[in-house]
């Protein structure tokens, strides 16, 4: 079975600091990249807490945003304003604004949704402790894992049902590419002895030209590796959903590409240049989709 490269989870946990909240949401890339989203105070934990993603998470961009709801401020505790930091969030804001265009205002409303501005004077204020934010986090990757694996089963659906239309286009194929080249014997046949007037057609120098064309018309190879990549396919497709196969999976419709357009340039018959096409066409829908693999 294997896993797409969308997913979304969350987690939560009370704490003397207030509440913590792990959200995580993962979408195509071709390795593995985090990008985060955490409280000044949390920052330095970036190194640990992609260490912790990574047993579950193999590949893809991945969001993490953690976010901690303080509890009430204690009696006796006071507040005051990082203005610095105020200044640097109007400084950006009114630079969005001016760039893009955006209409609105920056406002206290506004200034009020970033927590960070705001500091706690009392020394004893309660931290998050790492232990909490790593069992929420692997929670949250548990339920990525989860919606990625379900998503999986019908990606993998999909694809198989595009490997099954492309065999039965080979099938076609295969059972075509000998009937054209008797075809072909006869029309040489009845060609030549239409120029030669009555004369008697030479057989073994036609013997010779069907020889030729069936030489450089045969696909056997190219219709025998094109069944094998597909086998190949199906086997990976069956592999544990723990191994990523998604960059397998994409040099295998390679060659199966590869493959098919090959068989194409040979094909020199309109039913089997058809056919290709609807494989190739199969193909590319089959690499649409791995591209959401992981």
């Amino acid at each position: 079975m294997i896993r797409s490269m969308t997913g979304f989870g969350t987690a939560e946990r009370e704490t003397a600091a207030g509440r913590v909240r792990v959200e995580i949401k993962t979408v195509n890339h071709d390795t593995f990249r985090v990008s985060f989203r955490l409280p000044p105070s949390l920052e330095m934990a970036e190194p640990q807490i992609r260490d912790w993603l990574r047993p579950y998470i193999h590949r893809g961009q991945i969001h993490y945003a953690l976010k901690v709801e303080p509890v009430e401020v204690p009696a006796g505790t006071t507040l005051r304003l990082d203005e610095d930091r105020v200044r640097e969030y109007i400084g950006l804001l009114g630079t969005l604004k001016e760039r893009f265009g955006l209409p609105g205002d920056v406002d206290v409303a506004m200034l009020s949704r970033y927590h960070d501005i705001i500091i706690r004077s009392d020394e004893d204020a309660p931290e998050v402790d790492l232990e909490v934010v790593r069992e929420a986090t692997e929670e949250a990757a548990r339920g990525v894992v989860a919606l990625r694996e379900e998503e999986g089963r019908r990606l993998e659906a999909d694809l198989l049902e595009r490997l099954e239309a492309i065999e039965e286009s080979l099938a076609v194929v295969a059972e075509r590419a000998p009937v054209r080249l008797i075809e072909e014997r006869d029309r040489l046949r009845a060609a030549i002895a239409e120029l030669a007037g009555g004369v008697g057609v030479d057989e073994d120098r036609l013997a010779r030209e069907i020889a030729y064309l069936a030489e450089k018309w045969d696909i056997s190879e190219e219709l025998v590796r094109l069944q094998s990549h597909i086998a190949l396919f199906r086997e990976t497709l069956a592999l544990d959903a723990a191994e990523p196969v998604g960059k397998r999976l994409r040099f295998v419709s390679q060659e199966m590409l590869r493959e098919a357009n090959t068989i194409g340039s040979k094909a020199n018959d309109v039913t089997i240049q058809h056919r290709v096409i609807s494989i190739k066409n199969e193909i590319d829908r089959l690499r649409e989709q791995i591209e959401n693999v992981e």
